[in-house]
């Protein structure tokens, strides 16, 4: 995985189901990398989760619309 502070190699896992904004991905492919506590977020979902799909990011109102 390459990440702004250079490449880490990471493990891929299939997940049986995952769910996020209304979406349900199954048998979906994640990598798994820790995040530091001071995060404060569950994961991150990326472009292959998103893809094929309207993004919006509505900052003022503190939504995220998936079309």
């Amino acid at each position: 995985m390459t990440t702004a502070s250079g490449v880490e190699y990471v493990p891929r896992v299939c997940v049986e189901r995952i769910d996020a904004l209304g979406e349900r991905r199954t048998s979906f492919m994640v990598v798994g990398h820790t995040l530091p506590p001071s995060a404060t977020v569950d994961g991150l979902l990326g472009l292959d989760f998103l893809r094929g799909r309207r993004v919006v990011l509505d900052f003022r109102n503190g939504a995220i619309v998936v079309d």
